[in-house]
């Protein structure tokens, strides 16, 4: 029947998240202890409260679109369809708006953060927020030309269930995007802390970095771990496998 077809998928998505889990346990960077806050940021209630307390203003972790711009351009098109995941009170997607991409979903965790976007941003055609957990997408597969997270991933990686939290995030990711699509990860870890959870057969990406020159724009993420001596950012470009298999 449909819903034992149903079970039988989800289940099977399941054993797929646990395996991937197993393989990247052991490639789990430290958690920052002097900063027991880090530990909350998988946390809904950790963000309802920041946002709460930040108000409606805005505010760009690592770099602002026009530090990214050139680099984002070999990998989203006016005509793409965006996604762009934990969202927060960035202007990374207003100011690719106003760029002339006009198809951008925006999704966070927080119902608080996408109230106060709705308000901002949310009256122009084609771009939308709503809150929804990078880890459990509602979306139907397939749906996205380009996904886009810029401190997303860091954030998974510093509080508990890490391991799991990235690998459903990912498989989550791989699932929406169309062949040929593109993840983009905007990161402060070197490729030798990020490479190994994008670089997995369940996904098949092809796999590119690039390096940013690091401007004033700083977050927590930016000190929590032995990547904070790096003087740049990294850009992870993650490309899912066309129909063909280019």
């Amino acid at each position: 029947s449909w819903y034992f077809f149903l079970g039988r998928q989800e289940e099977s998505s399941l054993r797929r998240v646990q395996l991937i889990q197993r393989g990247l346990e052991a490639i789990r960077p430290p958690i920052d202890n002097n900063r027991p806050e880090m530990a909350q940021y998988g946390s809904p209630s950790y963000w309802d409260e920041r946002y709460t307390k930040e108000g409606e203003n805005t505010f760009d972790w690592y770099q602002r679109y026009s530090g990214v711009k050139e680099i984002l351009q070999q990998f989203v098109k006016p005509i793409h369809d965006i996604l762009v995941v934990g969202c927060g009170n960035s202007k990374l997607s207003d100011d690719m708006y106003q760029d002339g991409y006009h198809s951008i979903m925006n999704i966070d965790i927080s119902p608080v953060v996408v109230k106060q976007m709705n308000k901002k941003f949310g009256c122009k055609p084609g771009q939308e927020y709503r809150t929804m957990d990078v880890r459990q997408l509602t979306f139907p597969d397939c749906t996205f030309d380009v996904a886009i997270d810029k401190g997303t991933m860091d954030a998974l990686l510093c509080g508990d269930g890490s391991t799991q939290n990235v690998a459903m995030m990912c498989s989550e990711i791989s699932r929406v995007l169309r062949p040929g699509g593109t993840f983009v990860m905007i990161s402060y870890g070197q490729p030798d802390h990020r490479v190994p959870y994008l670089e997995l057969p369940e996904y098949n990406w092809r796999v590119r970095y690039h390096t940013v020159a690091k401007t004033g724009v700083r977050s927590f993420l930016d000190d929590s771990d032995s990547d904070a001596g790096s003087n740049v950012h990294y850009l992870y470009a993650c490309t899912k496998p066309s129909f063909d298999g280019a």
